[in-house]
């Protein structure tokens, strides 16, 4: 849905595999996405054999606190809009 310029296809792309790589922290707030893991991060980079892994890891991390502020914007909401029990 979000045009992407060719020369962030392969950060775009590996985001798109570490969707289930998000560090989540649950407490009584809710729960919120911390980051990425960046050991599945590096895991996946070399893996993969991608060319130039920092500067995809770099280009990641923009990604990831771009997605972490979106996520946790969207939790918050849901939060405050649940049925309160007890």
């Amino acid at each position: 849905p979000y045009p992407v310029l060719p020369e962030n296809w392969p950060a775009a792309a590996m985001f798109e595999q570490l969707q289930t790589q998000w560090r989540i922290a649950a407490g009584f707030g809710g729960a919120m996405h911390t980051g990425l893991d960046y050991a599945a991060v590096w895991a996946v980079l070399h893996g993969q054999r991608v060319r130039n892994p920092e500067r995809v890891f770099a280009d990641l991390r923009i990604m990831e606190a771009a997605a972490m502020l979106d996520m946790n914007k969207r939790a918050a909401a849901a939060a405050t809009k649940a049925p309160k029990h007890g």
